[in-house]
């Protein structure tokens, strides 16, 4: 009585319609909220179940993470078309990612909010995805210095071509501001109507890339002399 039935399927696929379930139940939910027991009945398996296939709610609350942040580290690189020019690429990138968190407002909880708050295990999964992003968003940078400059001059550690005058550190330094603000930018368009990820890539755009430009340009802005 009030046990729950399952058809016989592979246990990828299985285990996958569990993941599905939890990062619903820990996106909408809260990890410390969520239930095993309702993962299990929202999944349509019984909770012995769950544990047996991802041992813990650790350890599938891990999983979750991870599955996601492939998920999204993938939508953002496929979305990007290389040979075109560094802004088009930009562009193209930034509307895949709020294309994705848009469509998996779930999965981006787990990862934007749930994650980062729930200890250093789960913290960690997210910093190397974010690692990950900011290196890619990193290279459109130096292709864009190398687009306004013909023949660097100057090579980073990696070996790739960069500005005389754009440092590494500071390309770095840009690739980490635009990541915030693409993070931000995600949470603030999933919680607010009418905002489509073509107008949250294009405020974006608008924001960070007129400064990028003139930065190529050798325009940058400069801070005023101390008092």
């Amino acid at each position: 009585m009030g046990a729950v039935k399952t058809k016989r399927m592979p246990r990828a696929v299985r285990e996958q319609q569990m993941l599905d379930a939890a990062v619903r139940i820990f996106g909408q939910r809260g990890y410390m909220a969520a239930s095993m027991d309702e993962i299990a009945e929202v999944a349509g398996v019984s909770k012995p179940l769950v544990y047996l296939y991802l041992n813990s709610k650790e350890d599938l609350f891990t999983a979750c993470i991870r599955r996601e942040a492939a998920a999204l580290t993938e939508a953002v690189r496929s979305g990007v078309r290389p040979g075109l020019g560094a802004d088009r690429q930009l562009w193209d990138g930034l509307r895949a990612l709020f294309t994705h968190t848009a469509q998996h407002p779930d999965a981006w909880s787990v990862l934007h909010l749930q994650a980062r708050t729930h200890g250093e295990r789960f913290a960690a999964e997210v910093t190397a995805m974010r690692e990950e992003i900011v290196a890619f968003v990193t290279q459109l940078i130096v292709v864009a210095a190398r687009e306004a400059l013909p023949h660097p001059r100057l090579r980073s550690c990696a070996g790739t071509p960069i500005d005389p005058d754009l440092p590494e550190r500071e390309v770095a330094g840009l690739a980490e501001a635009l990541v915030g603000a693409a993070e931000s930018l995600a949470a603030w368009a999933n919680t607010t109507e009418g905002v489509s990820a073509r107008q949250a890539a294009a405020t974006l755009m608008n924001f960070a890339w007129a400064g990028l430009g003139n930065l190529m340009e050798g325009r940058p802005w400069s801070p005023p002399e101390p008092d």
